[in-house]
């Protein structure tokens, strides 16, 4: 330990470099349970540190993003500088262009901010259809999800099932804080989506997407016209059991 380092900051760093072994071993292991994973990256800060577990370590799991048609320059860019920095191709699965065409000549271009109602039926449109497709044939999946990020994620597991697909569904960052998620973008000096610096803790489609206020959670951003428990988008209400044979999981460091 330097001398200009307090004993302090010397055990927040092996804290945090246990987290990270941590970790990096789980993400191993989940690559040895299952023959064909992948992991669903929203191309924002958490989902990063994932891709840099993924890539820089060669792991046998897929990447793919969903490309709504709605989403910010700054977000489609990630993909650019993903393929500069690990040599990696991101998937990209957009929606069903009839479908959103129907909406659009129905309801209109920005219906959802109408009812929560509307508002599902476009996530259901340019999200939800997009990720089936996009996990057609996989055996497990892999979040960026944390439980610090909203009241809907309070109850989060590591190991979950996804009861809708009948697949094993992974949050190995569930039990980690912003601040640490951050704190491992430096040390390895990820490339981060520029709107994080601008106030956009979670980022989503463009028009449902607003910078938060202090002391708002981290997703309070999305949807903010909505009430605090309906802000999700129906990609990850339907995972409710643990992944067969998988232990209860700590959330211990």
């Amino acid at each position: 330990m330097s001398q200009d380092r307090t004993p302090a900051a010397a055990a927040l760093d092996a804290a945090l470099q246990a987290k990270i072994d941590r970790l990096h071993a789980f993400v191993d292991e989940i690559a040895t349970r299952h023959a064909k994973i992948k992991l669903a990256s929203s191309l924002a800060a958490e989902d990063m540190v994932l891709t840099h577990a993924i890539l820089s370590r060669a792991l046998p799991i897929g990447i793919f993003s969903l490309n709504t048609g709605r989403l910010h320059a700054e977000t489609l860019e990630m993909i650019d500088r993903i393929r500069t920095r690990y040599g990696y191709e991101i998937e990209q699965f957009h929606p069903q262009a009839d479908a959103v065409d129907e909406y659009v000549k129905t309801h209109g271009l920005n219906a959802f901010y109408e009812s929560v109602e509307l508002r599902k039926r476009c996530c259901e449109i340019r999200k939800v259809e997009p990720l089936n497709r996009a996990l057609a044939g996989v055996d497990a999946w892999v979040t960026g999800q944390r439980r610090e990020q909203s009241v809907t994620r309070a109850e989060l597991h590591e190991e979950e099932r996804d009861a809708a697909r009948n697949i094993a569904k992974y949050n190995p960052l569930a039990d980690w804080s912003e601040g640490e998620v951050w704190a491992y973008l430096k040390l390895y000096d990820v490339p981060v989506n520029p709107l994080h610096a601008r106030g956009y803790p979670s980022i989503g489609c463009e028009p449902c997407t607003r910078a938060v206020r202090p002391g708002e959670d981290s997703r309070a951003g999305r949807w903010w016209w909505e009430s605090r428990d309906s802000k999700e988008c129906g990609l990850h209400v339907t995972t409710l059991q643990f992944a067969p044979g998988a232990a209860q999981p700590s959330t211990q460091a």
